[in-house]
């Protein structure tokens, strides 16, 4: 509905500066994004973080904890599309995504 908002993520696009090129990766090249669903154009606050990746980041996470995650809770994690949210007071979002190398990006949006 007009009161709610989604975010579907593509892929991502880096600037290299050692070559002066920009690599454009699809959503397996996304190892993390947020988004800061109410953004102050001050500081970027996480209020929603998915993981993606062509590895196993389900396997991974729960290594690198070494716990049991719950399967339906990670899968509303694991995805290029958000769970909706409702339209911010700002009039803006923020979308910070992190690929495997660490490079970071973030872009604003008025919505």
């Amino acid at each position: 509905d007009a009161e709610t908002i989604q975010v579907k993520i593509n892929g991502v696009d880096v600037f290299r500066p050692g070559t002066g090129e920009i690599a454009s990766e699809g959503p397996d090249g996304i190892a993390l994004w947020m988004i800061d669903t109410d953004y102050n154009e001050e500081s970027f606050f996480v209020r929603h973080a998915y993981f993606l990746g062509a590895n196993d980041p389900y396997k991974a996470l729960k290594t690198t904890l070494k716990a049991e995650i719950d399967k339906e809770a990670w899968d509303t994690l694991n995805s290029d599309t958000s769970r909706p949210f409702p339209r911010p007071k700002t009039g803006r979002i923020a979308v910070k995504v992190i690929n495997h190398l660490g490079d970071e990006v973030m872009k604003v949006f008025a919505v």
